[in-house]
């Protein structure tokens, strides 16, 4: 007799931040002041070209279904815009727009993962990554890495923790929730060793445009058989309208359109419209704005975070966050974040999303507020430790 529901379901945790968001959301509604540190969505709203590319594109009443591999235009504007910041030059025929990147990620798991194929992931690591492995019938299993080496996996991790039955690796750089990079050497080596063993590589590269010393590096330079997840969620403001991208080998191409056409006949038509002004200089002047504002907050947070007891690790290169270690606080990281948000109006995110690697020990917190908010934020803290 069949089982219903599907039996993969009982691996898959909830999301654990979208609950702890719900909650903040409920007192919102109650009339309290909650200052949102919790969800990873920048505060800034859409750039004005992007938008009056939608709004233009929506006069027109013609909002029809694109090619599932996304609007060919679109598609070449991204290639292009990989020649003018990285250099590297790939055919836009690599290129598939897609409903955001998590849609991205389960285009690749469902070309690549089978029944029982493990694939390595690190821990902490972004949760969902481990729940499109297991969607797919595959087995996630984590690595855990550890600050000495900036919360990221060595070659030697790799090597040690691949299997006859690892199918292959899912990295991220910037990292969710560390905001980490994986060095050049590293990541060259991890591909190399990857191909060696006849697995498949895939970087989640949705951060980039949002690194603070450094460049982040394209994993596309060190190999034209990796797939590259990409967003306009996060540098490009674009969250809500749900389009990403996914670089994909070239020949894996049909089935990738196969399955997009499938699971999704095709992107958003007028954010993909939009997206065609993304790449425009005013816009990535505005972009690049915004970048700098959260290199403020990220130096205003840090030390406050250290000035209230809390001990960071590592230094966040990129994104938007800061995994702090509470250890000094707390024995436990979840009841800390709930207890916050009820008492103080506080919301963070608990370790426990990211994976069993000392989860209890962790938290993050996104600097996606203006920093008279997080000196607000931390004020309250501040109170709720007495």
């Amino acid at each position: 007799m069949p089982t219903f529901p599907a039996r993969r379901l009982a691996d898959i945790a909830p999301f654990h931040v979208m609950e702890l968001m719900a909650r903040a959301k409920t007192l919102e509604g109650e009339g309290h002041d909650i200052v949102h540190m919790e969800v990873g969505e920048p505060d800034f709203p859409t750039p004005e070209p992007i938008i009056a590319a939608a709004q233009a594109q929506i006069a027109t009443g013609r909002v029809f279904y694109t090619p599932a591999l996304g609007l060919p235009e679109l598609r070449r504007a991204i290639a292009s815009f990989y020649s003018r910041r990285y250099g590297v030059d790939i055919p836009f025929s690599r290129i598939v727009v897609t409903a955001g990147a998590s849609a991205a990620l389960l285009l690749a798991m469902a070309s690549l993962a089978e029944a029982g194929s493990e694939w390595l992931l690190t821990d902490p690591g972004y949760p969902c990554n481990r729940n499109f492995v297991r969607s797919f019938e595959g087995v996630p299993v984590g690595i855990p890495v550890h600050a000495e080496n900036n919360f990221q996996p060595t070659l030697s991790d790799i090597e040690r923790h691949w299997t006859r039955r690892t199918a292959g690796v899912l990295l991220a750089s910037p990292a969710n929730p560390t905001g980490t990079l994986l060095d050049d050497a590293t990541l060259a080596a991890i591909a190399g060793f990857v191909r060696q063993q006849g697995g498949q590589l895939i970087v989640d590269e949705i951060y980039h445009g949002l690194t603070y010393e450094r460049e982040a590096s394209t994993a596309l330079r060190f190999g034209d058989d990796i797939f590259v997840v990409q967003s306009f969620s996060k540098y490009f403001n674009m969250t809500g309208w749900r389009l990403g991208w996914l670089v994909v080998p070239e020949r894996f191409g049909r089935d990738i359109e196969k399955l997009a056409q499938n699971l999704f006949i095709s992107p958003s038509t007028p954010a993909q419209h939009a997206a065609l002004a993304a790449f425009e200089p005013a816009t990535i002047s505005i972009l690049e704005g915004r970048r700098n504002e959260f290199r403020r907050r990220r130096d205003f947070l840090a030390p406050a975070l250290e000035r209230l007891g809390f001990r960071l690790p590592t230094r966040p290169e990129g994104a938007f966050y800061i995994y702090a270690d509470c250890s000094a606080l707390t024995d436990n990281s979840d009841r800390f974040a709930r207890a916050l948000l009820e008492a103080a109006g506080v919301a963070i995110t608990p370790g426990l999303d990211f994976g069993s690697n000392a989860p209890e020990k962790h938290l993050r917190l996104a600097y996606t507020a203006g920093v008279e908010r997080l000196a607000e934020a931390a004020d309250r803290i501040g109170r709720f430790l007495g």
